[in-house]
């Protein structure tokens, strides 16, 4: 918001047209959002030719703050309005009950890798093309050296994409090439950014917003499936296992999880098949929007740096929350896929050059799953990868039996899909 505010001044917008306010302040509480706004387009002289422009911090402290916002727009107020709030789950609901056709959403993910490497300083250029097929295929074609983001991709796997962290994170680099210099100054800032993230992304939405904005009384009930989640993050969710573990109802236990999505805290994939119905029908696979928020509420401390299990469970996620944020620009389809004894992690359905992904902890993981999926699936063959840390980077080629897989390396992939992601929010903002 500042950005825009900054913008507006820089087309010379009148700064009168131009207000801020932060909405969870004692006095702005007391009064509605009605009565702030016809005090802002009087004194703006705003008209339908020069619209006041409103910016509302924590807008969600206001008082049907949603109801306002669809009369504002059924009225044809002579305002421009920007909304945010630490709430994200009660700015879906009002979205839900009271935006349809009437304000747009816009998902920003938590920072993903080439923003964290932009903030570093490490910006690599890779330039995002028409798809991510494409801009992965001309990243391995460009021979850009990814190697040097090894480190990077490490901290900012166990720090998190959090803005408030990456840019203590960003001062710090200032001061030499490496952020730490020993490793127990990694584990002491691993350990801070535990904190911070269990009070602000765990605690807050368990504990305040969520029984705020949904009515839930006993809010440990939210605590201890959240644990239970994050206990099985990358496998796939039984919801009548889930049950009997944390001893709720099946019909609760399903409503606390889409309390948990529309807080941006987890997500779930379904299972890859050409009919819709099929694709309901079966299991569904869970991740959290940020890796680090994971292990936050878990509070895991460090035990994740020699943990060989938890790093690969920690890598996957990475993948699928970058995969993740990329659909939600993009108006695209994730999905996992399971046939059997064969599977695939990730299914990107993109609806120009769709691709499947395994991710690995070496490029010589196996593919037989890729393999199967690419037979079934004939137009994704061509575009299989696996994808490891350190892995050379190779296209798929044309073989007598169709084609073979892909290699990619994780810090590669994350680059790609990381520049695809803002490319695309670049052109959907601008739009």
């Amino acid at each position: 918001m500042f950005q825009t505010v900054q913008s507006l001044l820089d087309t010379a917008v009148d700064p009168n047209r131009l207000w801020w306010m932060h909405l969870a302040h004692p006095m702005l509480m007391r009064m509605s959002l009605g009565t702030l706004v016809d005090l802002v387009i009087t004194a703006s002289g705003a008209t339908d030719a020069r619209p006041a422009y409103l910016f509302l911090d924590e807008l969600t402290y206001a008082r049907d703050w949603d109801t306002w916002l669809k009369t504002f727009y059924d009225e044809r107020r002579p305002v421009r309005i920007v909304g945010t709030s630490s709430s994200t789950a009660a700015l879906r609901q009002g979205r839900l009950e009271s935006g349809v056709g009437r304000w747009e959403e816009q998902y920003l993910a938590p920072c993903l890798f080439t923003e964290y490497l932009k903030l570093r300083g490490r910006d690599i250029g890779l330039e995002a093309k028409a798809t991510l097929a494409d801009t992965i295929e001309h990243a391995v074609i460009s021979g850009l050296n990814f190697s040097p983001m090894t480190s990077e991709r490490q901290r900012y796997m166990f720090l998190g994409g959090f803005p408030e962290l990456l840019m203590q994170q960003s001062s710090a680099a200032a001061a030499g090439p490496t952020l730490f210099d020993s490793d127990a100054e990694l584990a002491s800032e691993l350990l801070r950014s535990q904190r911070v993230l269990r009070d602000d992304a765990v605690q807050k939405a368990l504990y305040l917003d969520i029984p705020q904005v949904f009515g839930v009384s006993e809010p440990l009930n939210l605590e201890r499936l959240l644990y239970t989640l994050a206990g099985q993050m990358t496998g796939l969710v039984s919801f009548s296992t889930l049950s009997a573990d944390v001893g709720l109802a099946t019909p609760t236990l399903e409503k606390y999880v889409s309390y948990f999505e529309r807080s941006f805290l987890i997500f779930l994939l379904p299972n890859y098949a050409p009919r819709e119905e099929t694709v309901q029908r079966r299991g569904r696979k869970v991740y959290f929007v940020d890796g680090a928020v994971r292990n936050a509420a878990l509070q895991r401390g460090i035990v994740p740096l020699n943990n060989p299990i938890e790093l690969g469970a920690l890598m996957e996620n990475m993948i699928a929350s970058h995969l993740h944020a990329l659909a939600q620009q993009t108006a695209s389809r994730l999905y996992h896929w399971r046939q059997g004894q064969v599977e695939v992690d990730f299914v990107f359905d993109d609806p120009e050059r769709p691709l499947a992904i395994e991710v690995g902890s070496s490029s010589g993981h196996k593919t037989a799953g890729l393999v199967a999926f690419q037979q079934r699936y004939p137009k994704f063959a061509g575009r299989c990868f696996v994808v490891a840390p350190d892995a050379p980077a190779s296209m798929p080629k044309r073989t007598p039996d169709g084609y073979s897989i892909g290699r990619l390396s994780t810090e590669l992939l994350l680059s790609a899909i990381g520049a695809q992601a803002e490319r695309a929010v670049r052109e959907r903002m601008s739009a």
